[in-house]
C-alpha cells in the first residue's frame, strides 16, 4: 500500500506548533507530510479561491490537508488539484484524531436492548398530552410507550388511550395490577403487561399477551417460582424482573439478583426498571443511563423500563437511545466504555485546550486588527487585538481592562458581543470545558449549534487583519 505524503496548508501563526505536533505524530505513524506556510496570520480567514490561487503541491503528495475552518473552501481547492483534498481539523491540538489518537469517536450503529418509556400517571392526564409526550418519547428512541395507571386502577379510558396510540403506529405496553384495566387494554391493541404476580397472575392466560414477571416481595425473589410455573404451564410468555432497586437502600443486592436470574434462566427475556435509579439519585442521569445499560448488556437483559419525571433525568430515552449503541459496541469489540462516542460526555469535555501564555503573546503581536480574539484556559480568560494582550480570571475584570485602552472601539454591540463571548468562555472554564470564540460549546448530544447570527460578523466589510497587505487578503 502507498504510503501517504500529505500536504498540509496553514497560517504563519499556527507553523511552529503544527511542525512540532506534526514531527511527533508521524514518528509513530506511517506518513510523510509537507507544509506550505500561506502569507496571512491566521489560518482560518483563507478563502478557497485564495488558496487554490497561491498552492504548491508538491511531486510526492497523495493528499491535501485544509484547515478546518476552509471547509466552503474544497470544491474550488480540489478544481486545481491532481490528488484529493482533505479537510483537517478547526484546531490543530484536534489533530492527533485524524490519525486514530485518543479522542477519536467511533460511528455508533446496531443494538439490541428494547426501551420502555412509562408516561407517569397517565390516568391524571387529557388525552392531547398523552399523544404528544408518547410521540415525543418515540422520537427520541422508545421502543415501546408504557402507559403507567393510578395504584387503585379503575380508569375506565384506558381501552382509548391505547386504541389511540396505536393508531398513530405507536406500540404500547400498560403497567397495572387491575385485571380489568388490563384487560381493556390489551383488547385495544397493548401487546405487554407490567406487572403480574400471585395477585394477578390467573388472569394472565385471558390476555393472550406477554407479561413482566415481579416478585411479591423482592426481598423473597425464590417465590417467583409458582407464578413462573403458573404462566408456563398455561403458555404465556413472559420476562422476568427481580426489581432494581435505588442506591443505597438495596442496589447491591437487587443487582445480584439479577445476575442470579441470568444464572438460573439462561434464556429468559429479562426487564430492568432503571428509572428507580435515576429517578432517585441526586445526579444527572446520564452517566447513570449508561453504567445501568452496560450491566444490562453483560447480563444480556434486553428491555429497560425507563421514566422522565425528575428534571435531572428528563432525557433519559434519548440517554438510553445512545447508551444501548455504545454499550453493543463495547460488549461486541469486548472494550471499555471509552473512545466510543462524546454523545454523553455532557458537563465536561474530553480534552482541554491548552493556551500557553507565550503562544498569545505572539498571537497579540501578530494580530493587530481591532477584532477581539478571546481564549479560555484552565484558570484565565483572555483577549487579544491591536497588538495587546489582556487576561484575567474574572470577564468583569478583564472587560475593564478593555475599557482602559479600548473604550472608543467598544460600542454597544461590539461590547454586548464580547459580553456574550465571555459568558460562554466563563463556563467552559468553571466546567473544564474548551471554548472556541463563535460557536457552541459542546454539550455533547444535547448540543445546539450556534447560527451564524452575530451583528458583529454582518456589519464589518472583512475580517481580514489591517496590518496585513492587499496580497496577504483574501476576497471578501
Amino acid at each position: 500500500m502507498e504510503r501517504e505524503q500529505l500536504h498540509f496548508i496553514t497560517g504563519r501563526l499556527a507553523e511552529t506548533a503544527l511542525r512540532s505536533e506534526l514531527g511527533r505524530l508521524a514518528a509513530g505513524k506511517d506518513f510523510g507530510y509537507s507544509i506550505q506556510v500561506m502569507p496571512i496570520s491566521v489560518a482560518a480567514l483563507m478563502t478557497g479561491r485564495w488558496i487554490a490561487d497561491r498552492i504548491l503541491i508538491p511531486a510526492d503528495a497523495t493528499a491535501i490537508v485544509l484547515p478546518g475552518y476552509c471547509a466552503a473552501g474544497l470544491e474550488e481547492v480540489a478544481a486545481r488539484s491532481s490528488v484529493p483534498v482533505r479537510l483537517g481539523p478547526r484546531d490543530l491540538r484536534d489533530l492527533p484524531e485524524m490519525f486514530g489518537e485518543p479522542g477519536h469517536s467511533t460511528e455508533l450503529g446496531p443494538w439490541d436492548i428494547e426501551i420502555l418509556a412509562e408516561i407517569n400517571h397517565a390516568p391524571r392526564m387529557a388525552g392531547e398530552a398523552i399523544d404528544r409526550a408518547a410521540r415525543s418519547l418515540a422520537a427520541d428512541g422508545a421502543d415501546m410507550i408504557d402507559i403507567g395507571c393510578e395504584p387503585g386502577g379503575g380508569w375506565l379510558g384506558i381501552g382509548d388511550c391505547v386504541r389511540r396510540l396505536r393508531d398513530q403506529g405507536l406500540r404500547v405496553s400498560v403497567d397495572s395490577f387491575d385485571p380489568v384495566e388490563v384487560d381493556a387494554a390489551v383488547k385495544a391493541g397493548a401487546e405487554l403487561v407490567l406487572s403480574v404476580n400471585s395477585t394477578n397472575v390467573a388472569h394472565a392466560a385471558d390476555w393472550g399477551c406477554e407479561v413482566v414477571v415481579v416478585p411479591d416481595d423482592p426481598g423473597a425473589w425464590e417465590a417467583v417460582d409458582a407464578t413462573l410455573e403458573q404462566l408456563s404451564a398455561r403458555g404465556v410468555r413472559f420476562r422476568v424482573d427481580p426489581v432494581l432497586e435505588p442506591a443505597c437502600v438495596g442496589l447491591t443486592a437487587s443487582l445480584v439478583r439479577y445476575h442470579a436470574a441470568r444464572q438460573r434462566w439462561p434464556d429468559a427475556e429479562i426487564l430492568m426498571g432503571i428509572g428507580n435509579v435515576t429517578e432517585l439519585t441526586d445526579a444527572d442521569s446520564a452517566p447513570l443511563n449508561l453504567l445501568l445499560l452496560g450491566i444490562c448488556q453483560e447480563l444480556g437483559i434486553r428491555s429497560v423500563l425507563t421514566t422522565q419525571v425528575i428534571n435531572w433525568a428528563r432525557t433519559s430515552v434519548r440517554e438510553c437511545a445512545i447508551a444501548r449503541q455504545m454499550t453493543w459496541l463495547a460488549w461486541q469489540q469486548r472494550v471499555p466504555l471509552k473512545r466510543l462516542s462524546d454523545q454523553l460526555v455532557i458537563a465536561r469535555d474530553r480534552r482541554l485546550a491548552d493556551w500557553p501564555d507565550d503562544l498569545l503573546r505572539q498571537l497579540a503581536d501578530q494580530v493587530r486588527d481591532r477584532n477581539y480574539r478571546l481564549f479560555a484556559s484552565d484558570r484565565t480568560l483572555s483577549a487579544c487585538g491591536d497588538g495587546q494582550l489582556w487576561q484575567d480570571a474574572d470577564p468583569f475584570a478583564l472587560f475593564d481592562r478593555l475599557l482602559e485602552t479600548q473604550r472608543q472601539q467598544l460600542g454597544p454591540e461590539h461590547a454586548f458581543y464580547l459580553g456574550y463571548e465571555l459568558c460562554k468562555a466563563e463556563l467552559a472554564m468553571q466546567l473544564g470545558k474548551r471554548y472556541v470564540q463563535d460557536e457552541s460549546l459542546d454539550w455533547g448530544y444535547l448540543t445546539v449549534r450556534e447560527p451564524d447570527r452575530h451583528r458583529l460578523k454582518k456589519r464589518k466589510p472583512s475580517s481580514i487583519p489591517d496590518n496585513q497587505s492587499s496580497a496577504d487578503r483574501p476576497p471578501s
